[in-house]
């Protein structure tokens, strides 16, 4: 009824043909003697020609981004554009009707060079209409051919799909729970899920021999630049009688086919180096290292043990040897260390270039021909920069990570259309709380390395965990573990993080219980579907591949959520608002 083409799929082979096809007006350019209009829909645009005197009156209340139909022939365009699929005909309107008004005034443009310009608070607001934008409605698109590849690729590996509850019990993922109130119970609650992991496990024991779900996934949490608050899909997955590296193998596969399927972009081939976490953190100063990025980070303490230079004194030295640094200007190095104190938090920023001449600026004076000669064994060389960091041992990695990848940024240092992958293995079980207790570092339910030995006999802080992670280009991209099946490990390594067997039974009691009647080894992991469609679009802004996303305050401004609700509601689920108290 509405149209018998779309408005990406009319050729030169249609002329002559009487069409029907409607879509969103985007422009219209009036000449007087005629008008044209790109007509637009998911497929496509094509070009309307319309004489203002046969439709004077429907033309009268034609704005853009009304919907609109049209009847007409197709004709071959004089001026054919050949930069889109329609770009040979147009159509020459005989009957035009409008199906949907729109208002006069438009919040913002849809599809023009100001539309990054425009707040992105406005545009989340009417993100119904900031969704007809090409970029932003390819992107979605995307997102759902990605979705695709990896069910088909999930389905080839042999895993079952299989959906998991979303209203669940409290669990310690690392994040707050966002909680439901029960009706029929009153004062308990349910959690929605911060990831299905306690529903895969017992899959696992139930028999299922692989399974995988697009699991939506629920934390509290402040917003991050690389995650959306609130909410976010991940590709669950779990195997049993699996090992680490059998996790890995299809985790490779995953990512490549993904990669590889939907861009043009180099792909790292399978299988991807592995990184322990502790090699990460002295290489690259993060356990989400860019490879792209060239730049290692060298510990130098021992050289300038020596050294008589206040700021290097007790501390632990890192350095950064940039090639053919030397070349920059003071004012480069000066935009270096104010980055430094400013945005990362350090307490300076020692620099040195070597030149033809000798060293050269910055720290020069303080650096011996011992340590000169220690240095250039390490890559400081003629026409290099380098960098030098000195801090506490946890606070310097974080710095010299931070300046790692800013310098790369600067000098434009990292491989283009490439994406470099890798798996950080190896992770700490257990870190110190902010308040000095042992908690868990990474996945409580991990497998210890070394098992119930280990921990009944290490240091909690040097216990190491089946725990990996995927990175890709700087982004954490998956993460998973071997899991603990045994009831009295998991009790033990529990223990360790302050839980005593009573609190797991409580709190996991439907693992715990199921652990008690035959559990095979299984171990899993979830890679991220918003980083993975991301990275895949070459997009900076997760919001951009998200249908509709919250914004950095975690609000849906189109839904206007969250929000208020009736005293009535707030009785049926036996909930009392307690107004915060104002500080005085």
């Amino acid at each position: 009824m509405h149209r018998d083409h779309n408005c990406g799929e009319l050729t030169i082979k249609n002329v002559g043909e009487e069409v029907l096809i409607a879509g969103w007006v985007q422009k219209i350019r009036n000449l007087g003697s005629m008008i044209f209009i790109d007509l637009r829909d998911q497929f496509g645009i094509t070009q309307i020609v319309i004489s203002p005197e046969e439709h004077k009156e429907v033309l009268e209340n034609i704005v853009t981004e009304c919907v609109v139909q049209v009847k007409g022939k197709v004709l071959e365009r004089s001026n054919k554009n050949a930069k889109i699929p329609t770009g040979e005909i147009e159509i020459e309107a005989s009957k035009i009707q409008i199906l949907g008004k729109c208002k006069n005034v438009l919040p913002f443009e849809i599809n023009s060079e100001k539309t990054g310009e425009v707040k992105e608070d406005l545009r989340l607001e009417y993100r119904f209409m900031d969704l007809r934008n090409d970029k932003i409605h390819k992107n979605i698109i995307l997102r759902s051919e990605v979705m695709k590849t990896i069910r088909k690729k999930m389905d080839e590996l042999g895993f079952t799909e299989i959906q998991t509850p979303i209203l669940a019990n409290s669990s310690p993922e690392g994040a707050r729970d966002y909680l439901v109130p029960s009706r029929l119970h009153p004062g308990e609650f349910y959690a929605l899920p911060q990831a299905p992991q306690q529903f895969k496990q017992l899959l696992m024991v139930s028999g299922f021999d692989k399974y995988y779900q697009i699991a939506p996934c629920f934390r509290d949490e402040d917003p991050r630049a690389d995650r959306a608050p609130g909410e976010f899909y991940q590709l669950d997955f779990e195997m049993s009688f699996a090992e680490q590296k059998d996790v890995l193998k299809v985790l490779g596969e995953v990512f490549t086919t993904v990669f590889k399927t939907h861009t043009n972009w180099k792909v790292d081939e399978t299988p991807f180096p592995e990184i322990p976490y502790l090699e990460a953190m002295e290489k690259y100063g993060s356990d989400k290292p860019d490879l792209r990025n060239p730049l290692i980070i060298q510990d130098v303490t021992k050289i300038f043990e020596g050294v008589d230079f206040n700021a290097f004194k007790g501390k632990t030295v890192k350095a950064i040897f940039v090639p053919n640094g030397a070349m920059q200007g003071r004012k480069f190095f000066d935009n270096m260390t104010e980055f430094a104190t400013n945005e990362v938090g350090a307490k300076g920023l020692a620099w040195v270039k070597v030149e033809e001449e000798g060293l050269a600026g910055g720290i020069a004076k303080f650096i011996t021909p011992e340590v000169q000669k220690a240095l250039e064994e390490l890559g400081m060389v003629k026409g290099t920069a380098a960098f030098f960091m000195a801090d506490e041992f946890k606070t310097v990695q974080k710095i010299a990570g931070a300046i790692r990848i800013e310098l790369a940024n600067r000098l434009d240092l990292l491989e283009k259309d490439v994406y470099k992958l890798c798996y950080i293995v190896d992770f700490p079980m257990y870190e110190l709380s902010d308040e000095g207790t042992i908690d868990f570092n990474h996945n409580p339910f991990s497998m210890p390395q070394g098992g119930m030995e280990t921990l009944m006999t290490k240091n909690p802080l040097e216990i190491v965990a089946y725990q990996y992670d995927v990175v890709c280009n700087g982004y954490e991209v998956a993460s998973g573990a071997v899991r603990n099946h045994d009831p009295e490990l998991m009790v033990k390594a529990f223990e360790i993080a302050g839980y005593s067997e009573e609190e797991v039974e409580t709190r996991f009691g439907a693992l715990y219980n199921a652990f008690q009647y035959g559990t095979p080894p299984h171990a899993g992991a979830a890679p991220g579907l918003d980083r993975i469609v991301m990275l895949v679009a070459d997009s900076k802004n997760i919001r951009e591949v998200i249908a509709f996303p919250k914004n950095k305050k975690a609000r849906d401004l189109l839904m206007r959520a969250p929000s208020k609700v009736q005293p009535k509601q707030l009785e049926e689920v036996h909930i009392k608002i307690v107004e915060p108290k104002e500080e005085k």
